[in-house]
């Protein structure tokens, strides 16, 4: 059994949560730029331009990419042989508290949904626990803006609706969230399990990275074939028209009930922020 201290644990979260906010991944620089170099359309190109100037001045200056430093979304994968000394959700919001705070990142977290009393410190996290094997402790910490969590949704679609019912539920998602989101936009997706679980896997999808495909060809082909649609509605980078409307579909799928077709997409905006260590 592997002994990690709580305190470990609260000063990793407070580094991630800075560098999730200053930095961009390098996966979805790339496919920024990339998108700015086939854009036909100029003014989505000039979009695109002032995106790379914005996320090559947070590297520099080491600055918030936006002002929407976002929800703290903490993902922990525990292997089963690791002993946690203390509490750890109060070492994980002790992270929180401390890297908003040295951070100088916005605090946009209310204590109660309808009193609307801001908690001052970006408490507590939303936090998701994965137990794997081994004795690592894996953090992502996944800043979540709300301009793009308010555009996503979750559907109970019926067994009869097929695939034909998910593409179009996901696709009208998109289409309906326009320019709100931020685009160029990453859409997460989830298909199976119960209400909650899909919710979990649109999430999750957002974690990986926008070059990499499904691990299943059909799904790969899902995801390819959607983010063309999506790209055809011609929304484009901040609602100005263009064919990049969206970076990467990613679809992750559970097992479900044989009554039912869950199906959640969890849209987030091109400053799609995560970053990960292993303790």
């Amino acid at each position: 059994m592997r002994e990690i201290d709580s305190s470990i644990i609260t000063e990793v979260v407070a580094r991630l949560c800075i560098d999730a906010n200053y930095h961009l991944p390098p996966d979805m620089k790339s496919q920024i730029i990339a998108s700015s170099k086939e854009e036909s359309w100029k003014t989505a190109s000039i979009i695109l331009d002032q995106i790379i100037e914005n996320f090559n001045i947070a590297d520099e200056n080491l600055q918030p990419i936006c002002q929407d430093t976002g929800l703290a979304c903490v993902f922990l994968s525990i292997g089963q042989d690791v002993h946690i000394n203390g509490n750890l959700e109060d070492a994980v919001n002790e992270g929180v508290r401390k890297g908003y705070s040295q951070g100088y990142l916005r605090k946009s977290v209310v204590a109660d949904p309808l009193n609307r009393i801001n908690t001052g410190d970006n408490t507590p996290a939303m936090i998701y626990y994965d137990i794997c094997p081994g004795d690592k402790l894996k953090i992502t910490v996944a800043p979540k803006g709300f301009g793009s969590e308010n555009m996503s949704q979750i559907k109970m679609l019926k067994p009869s609706d097929g695939i034909e019912g998910v593409k179009d539920f996901i696709i009208k998602v998109v289409e309906d969230a326009g320019p709100n989101p931020c685009p160029p936009i990453v859409v997460g997706v989830g298909i199976g399990g119960s209400f909650d679980k899909a919710a979990y896997l649109a999430k999750k999808a957002l974690l990986r990275p926008v070059d990499e495909r499904n691990s299943e060809d059909f799904y790969a082909e899902l995801e390819e074939e959607l983010l063309e649609k999506i790209n055809a509605l011609g929304i484009g980078p901040q609602g100005f028209g263009g064919k990049t409307t969206a970076l990467a579909v990613n679809i992750e799928k559970f097992p479900t009930h044989i009554a039912g077709l869950p199906v959640a997409v969890n849209i987030n905006c091109h400053v799609t922020r995560h970053m990960t260590e292993e303790i």
